[in-house]
């Protein structure tokens, strides 16, 4: 068990999970109880309301895992995936599946941005998918699939068709 300081820590660093888009639940598969590290995140989990937001179960330490641990907990987690950081071992598999599970934007955008909006440049990297930056004495045409929120932001800036 933890001291109760470092639980209210880590209850109040889980509080900001319920506005993330994937939570990756790592556990290590060497642990003599791994079924209980979960069970004890999971709770917080719950009690700070996050219970919507989709899990991906990362057992890391699969080198050093007992097998049948190994097993018992891919069996029974149904989004689960077993890792090793050591060897490397399942990474990529790991990386195709957060890519898979991570909310794609929806909106393609075509806007020619002022130089003095850049901020806006940054956002569509930072939060959508650039498919084409070029800069011209204007602005910046960007082309991309944000979402929504973000479009409205570009709204001004896309030309009007000829």
């Amino acid at each position: 068990h933890l001291p109760h300081h470092l639980v209210e820590a880590f209850r109040s660093t889980m509080e900001e999970v319920g506005d993330s888009d994937l939570i990756l639940h790592i556990v290590d598969g060497s642990h003599p109880a791994p079924e209980e590290q979960l069970a004890a995140v999971r709770e917080v989990i719950r009690e700070v309301g996050a219970v919507n937001v989709p899990e991906i179960v990362v057992i890391n330490k699969a080198d050093a895992a007992d097998p049948l641990v190994l097993q018992r907990l891919l069996r029974i987690e149904r989004h689960s995936i077993a890792v090793s950081a050591r060897t490397g071992m399942g990474i990529e598999e790991l990386l195709a599946l957060i890519d898979a599970e991570l909310p794609r934007p929806e909106v393609e955008v075509e806007a020619l941005v002022p130089y003095t909006r850049g901020s806006l440049i940054a956002k569509a990297h930072a939060e959508g998918e650039v498919i084409s930056e070029e800069h011209t004495p204007e602005g910046t045409l960007l082309k991309a699939r944000v979402h929504p929120e973000l479009a409205a932001e570009l709204a001004p800036f896309i030309p009007a068709k000829q």
